[in-house]
């Protein structure tokens, strides 16, 4: 008799059998190993960044769903499509992001690029979808730039047929969106289609929105509609974008008046900084600084006089702003410019040599003051006045100090100089220049790693939070002078500060052009690593770079000076042209330096302070300043920009030394 359980047994493992050996000869048909995925991605990047699009297409389709990598081959599929045209093939790939991987980095990206793909054949679907990021990504650009969105499209369902009613408050919806657009982005790409449509709306519009729309305006320079939109707004809100907007329009007696007014009656109003930015304006008017201020001061109500007050200090002559500082901490002991005030007293008193006041004054401004701009000074100060008293302890304890606390800080160099008792203020020619490198070690299975081995920097660019890798894929893209920038604005609000291995340190003090700096420096006699921290503070390596005055490239030469230089050095410059060619401006630059430099018995700290103050004033400065060494000198600069100035220098040229040798 035959065995019926038997035969359903061979019958399921048969089954199983088939199942197994079809399932491993699908999957070994799909299968793709990490390397030929990436050798795949990799030649679909080459092929869109040479303008295969179809080609491209095709490859990113070729990436395995099970690859991490699998999003972002998607991403670029649909990227292709709208390079070749393709609308329908890009909104399903955009589509097929944000439904199958919500909570990816691209998915936001994914959902906007589809809403717009969408804003003109399905309008509603598209206004779906924005609403969408503002709900689930408030915090974006592109729930910034949706805003815009959802305001046109409300906008266009209605205006477009005439037979239809438009309801206030649907208007009122209208406003909310393209309000929140100016609030958060009024420089926005989309700022002056909100104005525009904005004004269109049949609608009584308020002060403050007129308002809104005018900075907005003002931002993209159309002064003239800045005028109009603020004859609808509030003076007291608005007498600041105004006194702006009329020194824009050449108005100037318009825009002194309204400071005068301004600050008598409306100051509460506006925000200090405005406050701020309209006196600077009418200085700029004034024919002397000095009565224009103590004017102001008469006839200012509130905000702004503590500003004024810090100006008019600023100004009086060594003896006499000890008094004023004084007066301006006494008055606004909590004030934004009392730190800065009280280490003036701090000074004065060094400067008298009276040292126990001044430790006095010093410690409070540090107990006080912790973490203030003025703090490296006082603390490396500090040292000083114990050094002048023979207290090792004292002194040594706060140099160590500066130099632990504020590694990267012009005062830290300085400290450095005074541990080793170094009087010449450059501690050496040589650097070791290294690479700017991803600014951070390789960590296994991390997805940014592998998309920066695979050179997919607009991906990285998209999907990253990280302001270093920012400023590391503008690097790699060439944009130099940006990432700089980028870098060197993120360093700041890293506390406390990474050791100087770190490689983030690169993209802060990049050496960029240095072969050609070193040559010409050599060249020139001039100090390396000295001549790399001119370049980076007066260009931040932009060779294009061109003044409001017509300084030009890497070293910010004026063309008669780089003409001088040329005719005395036969070096052949006949044109400002030659001078964004970085060879030709390193050259001249240097020459420049070195010239200036033998006119100053060689000493570096007054060089760099001629280069951007003028060898006329430097001497003025140095016949009529009482100082003890180069550090009294540094401090007591009466421009502020060329004291800054050379602060930034060897604030540099400290962290070259720091970063690329052993020093520390």
């Amino acid at each position: 008799m035959f065995d019926w359980d038997y035969k359903k047994r061979v019958i399921v493992v048969t089954f199983l059998v088939g199942l197994i050996f079809s399932s491993a000869f699908y999957y070994a048909k799909i299968y793709q190993s990490p390397t030929k995925t990436d050798e795949i991605y990799r030649q679909a990047l080459s092929d869109y960044e040479s303008g295969d699009y179809q080609n491209s297409y095709y490859l990113f389709s070729r990436i395995t769903i099970f690859s991490n990598l699998k999003p972002f081959a998607i991403y670029h599929q649909a990227e292709c499509a709208r390079m070749l045209d393709d609308d329908k093939s890009a909104l399903k790939q955009y589509q097929f992001i944000f439904n199958n991987y919500p909570k990816h980095k691209l998915a936001p990206r994914a959902r906007y690029m589809a809403a717009q793909l969408l804003v003109d054949k399905k309008p509603k679907l598209s206004k779906k979808y924005f609403e969408e990021i503002i709900k689930s990504f408030p915090d974006t650009d592109y729930a910034i730039a949706s805003e815009y969105y959802c305001g046109l499209l409300l906008k266009n369902k209605y205006s477009q047929d005439k037979n239809k009613i438009f309801p206030m408050s649907v208007k009122a919806d209208i406003e909310n969106y393209f309000r929140h657009y100016l609030k958060k982005a009024p420089s926005g790409r989309w700022a002056m289609n909100v104005v525009n449509n904005w004004l269109e709306l049949d609608k009584d519009i308020s002060g403050d929105d007129y308002l809104l729309m005018a900075r907005a305006s003002y931002l993209f320079g159309d002064y003239q509609k800045v005028a109009e939109l603020l004859k609808h707004a509030n003076l007291s809100e608005n007498w600041t974008l105004d006194v702006k907007n009329s020194y824009a329009m050449k108005n100037y007696p318009r825009a002194k008046f309204l400071t005068e007014k301004g600050l008598k009656e409306y100051s509460n109003y506006v925000d200090e900084q405005d406050v701020f930015d309209v006196i600077d304006i009418y200085l700029k008017l004034a024919t002397n600084n000095s009565d224009a201020i103590n004017h102001l001061l008469t006839i200012s109500s509130s905000k702004g006089k503590d500003y004024l007050l810090n100006l008019k200090c600023g100004a009086l002559s060594i003896d006499e702003k000890d008094k004023c500082f004084s007066y301006l901490y006494l008055k606004y002991p909590n004030g934004r410019f009392s730190a800065d005030a009280l280490s003036n007293v701090f000074f004065h008193k060094i400067r008298k040599k009276d040292y126990q006041s001044a430790i006095k004054v010093g410690e409070d401004h540090l107990k006080k003051f912790p973490n203030s701009n003025s703090s490296p000074m006082v603390m490396f100060w500090l040292g000083k006045t114990y050094e002048y008293l023979n207290e090792y302890a004292g002194y040594m304890g706060y140099y160590r100090k500066v130099i632990s606390t504020y590694p990267d800080d012009y005062y830290a160099y300085r400290a450095y100089l005074r541990l080793n008792h170094m009087s010449n203020p450059l501690i050496t020619n040589y650097i070791n220049p290294q690479p700017v490198v991803y600014p951070y070690k390789y960590t296994r299975n991390n997805i940014i790693v592998k998309l920066v081995d695979l050179k997919d920097y607009d991906i990285l660019n998209e999907i990253c939070d990280d302001e270093f890798i920012k400023s590391w894929v503008l690097y790699k893209k060439g944009d130099l002078s940006h990432s700089m920038l980028v870098a060197r604005d993120a360093m700041e609000k890293v506390n406390p500060k990474p050791d100087k291995y770190d490689l983030r340190w690169r993209l802060v003090y990049p050496v960029n052009y240095y072969e050609d700096i070193n040559f010409y420096a050599r060249q020139t006699g001039n100090n390396t690593p000295l001549i790399l921290s001119l370049v980076r503070e007066e260009s931040y390596f932009d060779p294009l770079a061109q003044s409001s005055v017509g300084a030009t490239g890497l070293m910010q030469l004026m063309p008669s000076t780089a003409y001088e230089v040329s005719s005395k050095f036969g070096l052949g410059i006949t044109s400002q042209d030659l001078l964004f060619n970085p060879h030709v401006n390193l050259k001249a630059g240097n020459y420049y330096y070195a010239y200036l430099k033998s006119l100053l018995s060689g000493y570096d700290v007054s060089t760099v302070a001629a280069y951007n103050g003028g060898i006329g004033s430097l001497q003025r400065w140095k016949n009529s300043l009482y100082y003890n060494d180069t550090d009294e000198f540094v401090e007591q600069i009466p421009y502020p920009e060329t004291q800054n100035y050379v602060k930034k220098v060897f604030r540099s040229y400290w962290n070259y030394i720091r970063i690329y040798t052993g020093n520390s």
